[in-house]
């Protein structure tokens, strides 16, 4: 490619000069593979972004946008419709936990956050309670780029440029204790952390926070687990405060742990579950707000006639989206990919935390088929990460994620326990050349 065609693209979350002075690109891919631009097979142990939950280059999934297009390329959602969206919802609300009806499409995780944390204040006001405004986020925690959601967020650089965040917001600490390492599944302690809120709520006073927003399980902050119990506890203390709980289960969602959502593993109902990469296979962009009934039926009111949420997006609900989205729920459907990852948890488990063994690995922890190696760190934070990163790819033909020096995967979930060996042996290869 010429210098001039690299140089026109500013790509998001990435050291661009870096980048573009060695390039990673990749020209196709099928199943569990990448094809990269010289012809080396690279094994997906990503799902792309977290994202191509049944594997690359479905032929249901591209033929059901081929034929979209063709019958109905765009009908807007304001005041008029098409069936697609409709029976997407009706299909989708099967698979969340009881009480979740409603369904508000947006075109990602990050819209679909806003508009829960939108949604959270709002009902508040129907309410009579227009003094609950305050959001409540946590240490680690990622909900997507926009305002709102840098706001709650806990990472702290995607924050430092910007000036213009939420003022009514605050935050828990991050969920874990020492101790935690090398747990396998969710850590046995911890669970006492979630009495945190009780602080919070003595602080700003209940009459004052509208929601709590988490990750069940922290995905871009590095792979945290939720102690055992923690988040049940977490629901039991938002009841207990009228506080609206909001799931953000844009990484979990979708499979990733063994179950639709990670709500229904975890046996916990939120008031707003948000959703999005998996639920289009990573082929279109389509995100999508799960609601509590009792908060839905709060706008049901005033004359038929009225609008009841001046909210949405010009793509809520596009056709094409929706048939992507539709085809990608048969396979999941079909090949019951929901419990797929339950069914390879074990095997999974032991095959990462085979690199306990390494001198360089700190912790190593898991759950379903999403799972992290954290390194310590060397003089320089992050660079451990970079170079193991680089490794996979270059030299073990395998993509992993380097989030600063812990190594994150969340492989589709069709991988076989073969593809895990492989995983597995190209991480500790790519560790291995590290120098203590």
């Amino acid at each position: 490619m010429s210098t001039t065609s690299l140089n026109a693209f500013w790509m998001p979350f990435t050291s661009n000069r870096q980048f573009k002075s060695a390039p990673k690109m990749m020209k196709s891919a099928k199943g569990m593979y990448y094809t990269s631009e010289d012809n080396r097979q690279i094994l997906d142990g990503t799902a792309g972004l977290w994202c191509v939950n049944a594997g690359h280059g479905r032929t249901q999934i591209a033929e059901a946008a081929y034929h979209q297009l063709q019958e109905l390329d765009f009908a807007s959602s304001f005041q008029m419709g098409h069936q697609l969206p409709f029976q997407l919802a009706e299909r989708l609300i099967k698979h969340t936990p009881k009480g979740l009806d409603h369904v508000f499409f947006t075109n990602s995780g990050s819209e679909a956050v806003e508009t829960a944390l939108k949604l959270a204040v709002a009902y508040h006001k129907l309410k009579g309670h227009s003094t609950k405004t305050r959001l409540i986020g946590r240490e680690k925690g990622y909900h997507g780029t926009n305002i709102g959601g840098i706001s709650v967020g806990g990472l702290d650089a995607n924050k430092k440029y910007f000036d213009c965040l939420l003022p009514q917001t605050d935050h828990l600490k991050h969920a874990w204790l020492p101790g935690s390492e090398f747990s396998k599944g969710l850590p046995s302690q911890g669970a006492e952390l979630a009495n945190e809120l009780e602080s919070l709520v003595a602080f700003h006073g209940a009459e004052n926070i509208a929601a709590l927003i988490v990750e069940p399980i922290a995905g871009a902050g590095g792979v945290w687990l939720p102690p055992e119990g923690y988040l049940k506890k977490l629901r039991e203390i938002t009841i207990k405060h009228d506080i609206l709980l909001i799931f953000d289960e844009v990484i979990t969602g979708y499979g990733r742990v063994g179950s639709a959502f990670a709500a229904n593993r975890f046996d916990v109902i939120p008031d707003f579950l948000t959703s999005a990469k998996g639920l289009t296979n990573g082929a279109i962009p389509m995100g999508a707000t799960f609601i509590q009934s009792h908060i839905h039926d709060a706008f049901m009111r005033g004359p038929q006639d009225l609008i009841e949420l001046y909210h949405g997006y010009t793509y809520s609900g596009h056709p094409v989206s929706a048939a992507v989205a539709m085809a990608t729920l048969d396979i999941y459907e079909e090949e019951n990919l929901f419990n797929s990852a339950l069914a390879l948890e074990v095997h999974w488990q032991e095959a990462l935390h085979s690199l306990k063994d390494l001198e360089l690995v700190k912790d190593i922890r898991n759950l379903g088929l999403i799972g992290s190696v954290e390194l310590y760190s060397g003089d320089n934070v992050g660079d451990r990460g970079k170079q193991v990163f680089n490794n996979c790819f270059w030299n073990e033909n395998t993509l992993v994620r380097a989030i600063g020096d812990t190594i994150a995967m969340s492989p589709p979930l069709i991988i076989n326990p073969s593809q895990i060996d492989q995983l597995v042996t190209a991480l500790r290869n790519s560790i291995l050349k590290l120098t203590p």
